[in-house]
C-alpha cells in the first residue's frame, strides 16, 4: 500500500467511523467466498472506498446537459467542420469529436496531441486572422463569462466577453449557427473574478446580426431544478428561476446568421 493509498484509506476510516465494521465483515465476507489466490484480499493492498455505499448510478448537472445539448444540435446540423472557444475538453468537445473534427481555441495550452482535433492557443476576444463570415458551425459553452476576469491568466478587460461575441459574430458565415451557454438570472452581474451572469436579453442585443432559433435553461437552483428546452426567452422572467452569484442558472442560446 502506498502512502497515498494509506493516507487516504484511513481518512475515509476517520470520516466514517461507524462504517469500519461494515467494511470488516465485507473483507472477511470476500475472503471466505474467494476460491483464487490471487485475488485474496489483504489488508496490504487495501483501498478503502466506505462512501461509495449510498451514491447513485449517476448525476446529471449543468455540464451534463449542456454537452448533450451542443453536440445534438451540431450532429443535426451537420457541418463539414465545427469550431469552438474554450468550451469543457473532456465534455462538449469529447463528445463532438467521434463524429466532426473539431478546431479548439483557447488561451490555456494543451500539450497533448488529440486524434480529429485541431488545436489553437490564443485569445478568442478578437479571433485575429479568421475572416469575416468563414465559420459554418461555432459553439462557446460557459466559457465567454470569464473572459477579461483573470481567471485564466488572461488579461484584465471589462469589455473582452462582449467583444468575443461580437467577433464570433464577425466569423459567422451567412446561414451558420452558433451555440452559446452563459450564466443567466433577472439581472447582469459580475461575480469576480469567478464569472459574469447575463440577462437573456442581454446576449440577444450583443448578437444584434443575428437570429435567435432556439432557447433552453439548465437550473440547478433547489426550487426550480432541471433542463427546461425550446422556452420563449422572453417568458424567462415570468418562470421564476431566479438568480444568484453561484452560477445556479445557465442558458442556452442556438442562433443562427440570415
Amino acid at each position: 500500500m502506498s502512502k497515498y493509498t494509506l493516507y487516504r484509506s484511513v481518512k475515509s476510516l476517520l470520516e466514517h467511523p461507524f462504517k469500519i465494521k461494515r467494511f470488516f465483515s465485507d473483507f472477511r465476507a470476500y475472503n471466505k467466498a474467494n476460491s483464487d489466490p490471487a485475488f485474496k484480499a489483504s489488508l496490504k493492498n487495501a483501498y478503502i472506498c466506505v462512501d461509495d455505499w449510498e451514491t447513485q448510478a449517476g448525476s446529471t448537472g449543468i455540464y451534463f446537459y449542456q454537452d448533450l445539448w451542443g453536440a445534438r444540435k451540431v450532429f443535426e446540423k451537420k457541418p463539414s467542420e465545427h469550431f469552438d472557444i474554450a468550451s469543457r475538453l473532456d465534455g462538449f468537445i469529447a463528445h463532438v469529436l467521434p463524429f466532426m473534427s473539431v478546431t479548439m481555441i483557447d488561451i490555456r495550452p494543451l500539450p497533448e496531441k488529440i486524434e480529429g482535433l485541431n488545436f489553437i492557443q490564443a485569445d478568442a476576444t478578437n479571433l485575429e486572422g479568421i475572416p469575416d463570415n468563414s465559420i459554418e458551425s461555432l459553439s462557446s459553452l460557459l466559457a465567454l463569462e470569464h473572459f477579461g476576469l483573470g481567471r485564466y491568466d488572461d488579461p484584465i478587460n471589462p469589455d473582452a466577453c462582449f467583444k468575443a461575441m461580437k467577433s464570433m459574430q464577425r466569423v459567422l458565415q451567412r446561414g451558420g449557427y452558433l451555440y452559446i451557454a452563459v450564466p443567466v438570472g433577472e439581472t447582469s452581474c459580475v461575480a469576480f473574478n469567478a464569472h459574469r451572469i447575463f440577462t437573456p436579453e442581454l446576449i440577444i442585443e450583443t448578437f444584434n446580426e443575428l437570429k435567435l432559433t432556439d432557447f433552453s435553461v439548465i437550473s440547478v437552483v433547489k426550487n426550480k431544478s432541471g433542463f427546461f428546452e425550446h422556452i420563449d426567452f422572453k417568458k424567462f422572467h415570468e418562470l421564476n428561476f431566479g438568480t444568484n452569484t453561484a452560477c445556479g442558472v445557465v442558458g442556452l442560446f442556438e442562433l443562427m446568421k440570415p
